[in-house]
């Protein structure tokens, strides 16, 4: 292949390249149903709370207590519902995960 022809095909792959829509996914998603396979949606009520509010709590399935820069495994688990706490201690996310 020329030069010319490099040039041209380099220039198509890179065009359709930046035609592609680049969708970064919402850290703050909604709860649909489809990702709600741990019931999330109910317990949207705790954010805002401390995350020690879930001690005395009696939870079905799987559950993760998160505190602020706490190391946890990246196993994705659709059925675990996982609290995500900020720098105060209080719950700033509920999801599945």
């Amino acid at each position: 292949m020329k030069y010319s022809g490099k040039a041209l095909l380099t220039a198509a792959v890179l065009t359709l390249a930046a035609c592609q829509s680049a969708s970064k996914p919402d850290d703050h998603a909604s709860v649909t149903a489809d990702n709600d396979r741990c019931h999330a949606s109910a317990y949207q009520g705790y954010i805002g709370k401390p995350l020690t509010s879930l001690e005395n709590q009696r939870f079905e399935g799987i559950v993760r207590a998160i505190p602020w820069n706490g190391a946890v495994t990246m196993d994705f688990n659709l059925h675990r519902l996982n609290f995500l706490a900020d720098k105060d201690g209080k719950i700033a996310q509920v999801y599945c995960g």
